[in-house]
């Protein structure tokens, strides 16, 4: 399954709720198609499926089986922004789990080759990795390069090989460390490679605004790009500092006046320094019963 393309052991019944067109059961699952893939949310009739079995789902490109990870949440229950990615039409059988199970070596096998003729050919490209579609009908081979790659003889050769359709994918670096997978800082594994469907847009700017160090080795991941997860709490702080007084800016409260120096987004309060250029801390509450000292009034 091509995942560029898509979204402990845990025993029990699938989370369910009632389809809407009519009144059998559906029950939700998270799934992968390749053991170290992203995990994408499944719906099905079948109940009782747990952790390591193995179900056929309907992609673009015909049914995958895909390897049971956990229960997910109902994807319609309020609250539930999970999307269902995919339709588990039933479990896979003795023969189709076989043939799942050869997946692997026969995507390493076409690796080693892919990775010989490249030298062969001498071509300025660096192999990443190799899905086969469970049907046959293709081979992707994802690589990196710094500029555009000549690499139709490399393909005629591959046809011959595998006799199947070969497509190669060029990708960037974040799709490479998606593909690759890999723990974080924060000790867990990657979002890319686990959860996240999409990237979105990363700038200098989210780190500033959530007074994160300026640091690269701080705030860039596995990939040397900013850190994805710049993006989760973003809104929220661009929020909070909004409402309060800018750094900056001057503001009275029970007489006297501060500058403020610094936004304390999680506690709700700022820095400032008074007429004696001593620091303090003003609470949520002050700040907002606060008024500003606009220039020309008496800020001495």
């Amino acid at each position: 399954m091509s995942e560029v393309n898509q979204d402990t052991k845990s025993q029990g019944h699938g989370t369910q709720s009632k389809g809407t067109d009519n009144n059998d059961t559906f029950y939700y699952y998270l799934v992968r198609f390749r053991e170290m893939g992203q995990e994408f949310t499944v719906q099905s009739r079948v109940q009782n499926l747990t952790t390591g079995d193995t179900v056929i789902a309907k992609t673009d490109h015909g049914s995958e089986p895909a390897r049971i990870v956990r229960r997910a949440p109902d994807a319609t229950e309020p609250g539930t922004q999970r999307r269902v990615s995919f339709v588990a039409t039933r479990r896979a059988n003795r023969e189709e789990e076989e043939k799942y199970g050869r997946l692997p070596s026969l995507e390493n096998e076409a690796f080693a080759k892919c990775h010989e003729e490249i030298k062969k050919l001498h071509l300025p490209m660096q192999l990443i990795r190799v899905e086969r579609f469970f049907n046959g009908s293709k081979i992707i081979f994802y690589f990196t390069a710094e500029s555009r790659v000549d690499f139709r003889e490399l393909v005629k050769k591959l046809v011959q090989e595998f006799r199947t359709r070969v497509e190669m994918r060029q990708i960037g670096v974040r799709h490479e460390t998606q593909i690759i997978g890999g723990i974080g800082a924060c000790g867990r594994e990657l979002c890319c490679s686990s959860f996240l469907k999409k990237f979105e847009s990363v700038s200098i700017k989210m780190a500033k605004t959530q007074d994160l160090p300026l640091n690269p080795t701080k705030i860039s991941g596995l990939c040397n790009r900013l850190l994805c997860c710049l993006t989760y709490e973003y809104d929220w702080y661009s929020k909070i500092k909004k409402a309060m007084p800018r750094v900056g800016k001057s503001i009275s409260y029970k007489g006297d006046v501060f500058k403020v120096i610094r936004h304390l987004a999680i506690q709700q309060s700022i820095m400032a320094v008074n007429r004696e250029g001593e620091e303090v801390t003003l609470s949520e509450d002050q700040w907002k019963e606060a008024q500003p000292v606009h220039k020309g009034s008496a800020e001495k």
